[in-house]
Order: structure tokens, then sequence, then C-alpha cells
């Protein structure tokens, strides 16, 4: 990534398409930067569209993405659409000029990645996939201890990136068009890629379908992979959408750190740093991602959009491109062609 340079644009027009799961935090993170101007948000859902329009003072709204492209004081737009349907909404946004910040993952599909990207680069904009894990403090942290050479040769990384049973089964409408590895384990492949600074050679993938299917929900409760990289390091990554709704957090996500100087223990979502305990029960409210201070919006969930708007106003390159969107791709359709031949799978 080239060095922060002059700033090249004052004010970054910007649209948001899809303001349910995770866009509503996109319109939030707009509203709070000096340098946005708020022009209009989409969702198929016209209350829902209205309501975001209003609540983080956008101008305009419109359940037609293509209305929201055609307007000529747009200059970049978020993608929040569910995980499957990214492709054309991306495509018909490089056409229309626009930078483009697509939610994780790119899309569910190599060749939709590819077109993507093509489509970005043919009309010279940016476009950024938000794997908001980069921005991690937590994981920032450890990504310069590993590159100092502090943990030495890295041997193994284990990860658990897991939800509650509520997500699929009351957040998401969607969840039996998707999988929890495209959910979830997008960001985690993501974060390995990163933090080893390797590519993935071959993966290893086991499922289960019981519990979600037996409630009518067709999708797997869990994929547990295994990860070589072609610097010899090895990740296991377990990611599973069926935890108990009793847990104090709907998230549950650790990461352990094993070189041959040194070991790192991540725990994000039980970071202990407050815990409450009321008659409603247990929690460990969040302090790091999105959290509210004296009325601002602040945190890594925050900051990877912010950081979006300003590579466009400085005019350089994002630190996470549509080819590690590409890349994590590959890797979870490496995983599912896994789970269908029961067998591990080159890279």
């Amino acid at each position: 990534m080239k060095e922060w340079g002059e700033i090249i644009m004052e004010k970054i027009g910007v649209g948001v398409i899809g303001v349910g799961t995770f866009g509503e935090v996109h319109a939030l993170a707009y509203s709070a930067h000096a340098s946005v101007e708020c022009v209009m948000v989409c969702d198929i859902d016209e209350q829902r569209a209205r309501n975001a329009c209003e609540k983080y003072g956008f101008k305009g709204w419109t359940t037609d993405y293509r209305e929201l492209l055609a307007h000529e004081s747009i200059h970049a737009v978020s993608i929040a659409t569910p995980d499957f349907a990214h492709r054309q909404i991306a495509v018909d946004a490089a056409e229309a000029k626009k930078h483009i910040l697509v939610e994780k993952p790119l899309a569910t599909s190599v060749e939709d990645c590819e077109a993507i990207i093509e489509a970005a680069n043919r009309n010279g904009v940016t476009l950024m996939v938000d794997f908001h894990n980069r921005f991690n403090p937590a994981f920032v942290r450890l990504k310069e201890a590993i590159d100092s050479g502090e943990l030495g040769q890295l041997l193994l990384i284990a990860t658990r990136l897991n939800d509650t049973l509520f997500v699929p089964t009351k957040m998401l409408s969607w969840a039996e068009k998707s999988t929890v590895a495209w959910f979830l384990g997008s960001h985690v492949v993501d974060l390995v890629r990163w933090l080893t600074g390797a590519e993935v050679k071959r993966v290893y993938t086991v499922t289960r379908s019981m519990l979600l299917k037996s409630i009518g929900v067709d999708t797997p409760d869990f994929f547990v992979s295994t990860l070589e990289f072609d610097n010899g390091c090895v990740a296991t990554i377990e990611n599973c959408w069926v935890i108990s709704e009793r847990s104090p957090s709907v998230v549950d996500f650790k990461c352990e750190v094993v070189g041959t100087s040194g070991t790192v223990f991540i725990d994000t979502s039980h970071h202990g740093m407050v815990e409450k305990y009321t008659q409603l029960g247990a929690s460990y409210p969040d302090v790091i991602a999105n959290v509210n201070l004296h009325g601002k919006p602040v945190g890594f969930a925050i900051a990877s959009i912010h950081h979006f708007v300003e590579c466009l106003i400085r005019g350089i390159q994002p630190i996470v491109s549509g080819f590690d969107g590409l890349q994590a791709t590959k890797v979870i359709a490496a995983m599912e062609e896994s789970v269908k031949s029961r067998a591990p799978i080159e890279l």
C-alpha cells in the first residue's frame, strides 16, 4: 500500500446497498465521517430503507440499487447484501464508475470474484473487501509480533469463530442459501492468510448437518477445516453457528498462535474487560468492534469502513484488495469441495 498522500477529494458521496444485518453499520460509519456526504441507501425492504435513511441522515432511499448507482453525486458504494448476492451489483457499480466496498465474502464463487475484479480494474475504480478483523487491535498486535520475528517461525494457528443458534434461525432470513463457512469462515480465512503472509496449498474439511436440518434450516451446523500453507504453517479453523443461545455472547472468537519462539492467545469475545451480570443473565459488552463513545461510533468495525473512505480521499489503495477476496473464496470453495469428496483438496 502506498503511503498516505495529499488529499485529492474533499468530500465523498456514498450510497449503501443493503442496510440489514451489517449494512446498517456501514450507514452508521459513513454518517460519522466528516468527509462523507450520505446520499442514498437502498434495500429491497422499503421500510428498512426508509428507517436507515432517516436514522443516519441520508438524503434519500430506494428499493432499486440501479437508481442509487445512477445518482451522479455518489462516488462510492458499500454492498452489504447477502453473501450470494454480490456479483451483479458489484459489476454494475464498477460499470457506473463507483468505488466499491463489498462486505465479506467478495463472492461465493471464484468465477463471480473474477468478474467483479475484472470490472473494477477495467473501469479504474477502487475495490475493497470488508475483512474488518485486519483492523481489530488484538490481531494487529499479533501481526506485529509475527512480522517482527518475535514468535519465530510460525508452526500452528488454531482459530474458532462461532455464532449462537440465534444467527441462522432468527437474525438471518437467508441462512440456508449460504453456509457458516461463507458467513464466518471467510473472516478467518482472510485473517490467517494475512497473519502468515502465505497462501493455502491444501485444505481438508469436515461438516455435519444435524441440528439445523432437524428444524427446517438446510445448511450445515459447522465446518472444521485444516489448512496447510506454503510456508509450512498449519491452521485449524472451526466455524459453527449452533452454539447455545444461553451463551453470554452471540459470537465466540478465539485464536492461538504457536511459533518456534513464542505463543499468543487471543479471546475477543470473552475478553473479560467488562463482565455484566443482571437478572437478564451474563454478558460481555462489546468494547472494541462497534462502540458508542459519547455519541460517536468507534471500533474496528467502523475503522475498516473509514479506511475505505480515507483511501479514496488520498488516492491510495486499501490494505484489503479484490485479490484478497478472491483468495479467500478459493479456499472456502476448496472447503466445500473437500466436504463433497471427503478428501483433501490441493489449491
